[in-house]
């Protein structure tokens, strides 16, 4: 007869398969006790303490025997519970009970996770399957139980950990996921259940969320028991740091991801890192720019820092993600990202001491800091040294967007990061430059648009100006049976010169065709401010309306620099440094407020800071 005991879960008891009923709770207490040592002797006092605790009968080796002799009737062969002296020992092998199976089954299998994760996991899958319920989940409450249960608890944890670990090796990473979670809000403590959940969020493209997982479990750690994570734990938290392509499916299968170290960098990996970006997929065509792409990727791959200058509205952000997407599918040719291209949204940041946790942000490294090795001791370090450290080994091109409202910090933290990441390149947008060393500008100019007379242009030869261009592609998107033809080719020619060739303007016009007449569109553009509103629902707000992208260059000009900026409002063309210097000292000799020398002295560097900050735009005589 094949006995199998099962005391992983209720107390089961199979003779060839056949299930035997065993009655009483002190019956299924001693086969439980038996079994926890199968084919080994158990003394007669550690079964009675088994059975009856700290209150025995009087005869209770007498009562045991009692026992005993009914347990071999229940299985209808005396020789299963077997005499020996000083105790009884179950006379069964070893894997007739399915803890000791289960033990042998997950031993095997954590053997050879990093060597075979396939064959691992199936002997693991096969022993977690051995478990129906709570190890000794009958004698729960018993005394001789306590350790027993909790030690089988947690090894069978440890098999699930090893099975998830090799299904992030396998490349499972999203199967595992649900899992892990709930693993860790079961066991908020665990760090291998963090660390594994922090790999298979990486790995599934989760950076940021791998990296707030980790935060969490080392505020954890702190708060209730005032320890830092382990030293595994904070290997994995700065492989993703670095973006350590041994985190990736792909390397995992060849190798540990338990041996991600904090000096493990992509550039000294086997295998090529990924690329990664947080670049947004194009949601319209790229009109105009062809060439400017082209011209910024050059200057990329001759210095580290380009800035796009320009005024509101003139297509800065566009084009530099335009840049950087080429960037990336055109592989490392013009410059070495091999670590990606991320931008960083500067918009909504306000408070210029915020800048490098944007950039955190943006690279996935939210709220985050490097823990202190022991070889490591100092004080606990700010956003831009967090940001510094985990890119220190990187090749990655960072994309600055909006700078002009924090230009001082940008330009701080541009220079900090290009001092200490020999392998970052910076593209920048603002509306002034960041005025570091290093730094070359790409002034972005308005689209071109046709000089000649509108109402002698032809169809043909306005669509090769690239406003003209810009406007019929958007206009095409609200109004299908939109094109540029001999009846309308004078409006558009006359729009797009109205505006200057801006590219916000000019979408914004053409989005008014939903409800407009496109001659009516073109005869209201004296009022352009109230006529260009309803740009995109999800654009900032100073990008949703004409007024307002005038109003954020307003808003960031001093006062003086506004002041000036009205006075030449008079002059409807150019104008000249001696005709800025006229009405600017005329307005002045009004006020009283400054002397005629002064004044002089002064409007030069007003007209300086106007062209830097893109209000005016400086042309050859």
């Amino acid at each position: 007869m094949q006995l199998d005991v099962l005391i992983l879960g209720p107390l089961e008891a199979r003779a060839d398969g056949v299930p035997i009923p065993i009655g009483g709770a002190r019956l299924r207490a001693l086969l439980t006790r038996l079994a926890l040592d199968p084919d080994r002797s158990v003394s007669i006092p550690a079964l009675v303490d088994a059975l009856w605790e700290h209150e025995p009968p009087d005869g209770a080796a007498n009562a045991l025997q009692s026992l005993v002799s009914r347990l071999r009737r229940t299985f209808g062969d005396p020789d299963i519970v077997v005499g020996t002296p000083g105790g009884y020992r179950l006379a069964v092998p070893a894997d007739a009970v399915d803890a000791q199976r289960f033990e042998t089954l997950a031993r095997q299998g954590r053997g050879v996770v990093a060597a075979d994760p396939a064959a691992a996991r199936q002997l693991l899958r096969e022993a977690l399957a051995l478990w129906r319920g709570p190890a000794l989940a009958d004698v729960a409450d018993a005394g001789f139980a306590t350790a027993p249960a909790a030690r089988l608890d947690e090894l069978r944890l440890s098999a699930l950990c090893d099975r998830l670990d090799t299904e992030l090796r396998l490349g499972l990473h999203v199967e595992a996921l649900p899992e892990l979670e709930a693993l860790l809000a079961e066991h908020p403590l665990r760090e291998n259940i963090a660390a594994l959940l922090v790999k298979a969020l990486y790995a599934a493209g989760r950076q940021a969320d791998a990296l707030a997982v980790y935060e969490r479990v080392r505020a954890t750690l702190a708060d209730q028991l005032g320890i830092d994570p382990s030293e595994q734990l904070t290997a994995v938290h700065l492989a993703v740091l670095r973006n350590d392509p041994a985190l990736t499916p792909a390397a995992a299968a060849a190798g540990s991801l338990d041996d991600a170290a904090p000096g493990s960098g992509s550039a000294s990996s086997a295998e090529p890192a990924r690329r990664r970006t947080n670049l947004r997929a194009r949601l319209t065509s790229f009109v105009g720019r062809e060439e400017e792409v082209a011209r910024i990727a050059k200057m990329l791959a001759a210095s580290r820092l380009v800035t796009l200058v320009g005024p509101g509205g003139a297509g800065k952000t566009r084009l530099a993600g335009e840049a950087a997407a080429r960037l990336l599918e055109s592989g490392t040719q013009d410059a070495d990202i091999a670590d990606g291209v991320w931008l960083v949204e500067l918009a909504p940041v306000t408070d210029p001491s915020e800048l490098p946790q944007a950039i955190l942000t943006a690279l996935g490294q939210r709220e985050m800091r490097l823990l202190r090795t022991e070889a490591q001791v100092g004080p606990a370090r700010d956003a831009l040294t967090r940001v510094t450290e985990g890119l220190a080994e990187q090749h990655l091109v960072i994309v600055l967007d909006n700078c002009e409202h924090l230009v001082d910090a940008a330009a701080r933290a541009a220079e900090h990061l290009l001092e200490h990441v020999p392998g970052l390149r910076i593209v920048a947008t603002s509306r002034e430059p960041l005025g570091i060393g290093g730094e070359n500008l790409f002034p972005v100019l308005s689209l071109p648009q046709p000089t000649e007379r509108p109402e002698l242009t032809t169809p043909a030869e306005a669509l090769t100006f690239p406003a003209v261009r810009l406007f019929a592609d958007r206009a095409a998107a609200v109004r299908p049976d939109f094109v540029v033809a001999d009846d309308n080719v004078a409006d558009v020619v006359k729009i797009c010169r109205r505006l200057d060739g801006l590219p916000l303007a000019i979408e914004l016009a053409a989005a008014r065709l939903r409800t407009l007449p496109l001659h009516a569109v073109a005869s209201r553009l004296d009022d352009r401010f109230r006529l260009l509103t309803g740009g995109s629902r999800t654009a900032m707000p100073r990008h949703q309306t004409l007024r307002a992208v005038v109003a954020w260059s307003w808003e960031l000009l001093s006062q003086a620099e506004r002041d000036l900026a009205e006075r030449l409002s008079v002059f409807p063309g150019g104008i000249t440094a001696e005709s800025a210097s006229a009405v600017h000292l005329g307005a002045e000799d009004a006020t009283g407020d400054m002397d005629a020398a002064g004044i002089a002295a002064n409007v030069d560097e007003l007209l300086f800071a106007l062209v830097d900050k893109s209000l005016l735009q400086p042309v050859e005589p």
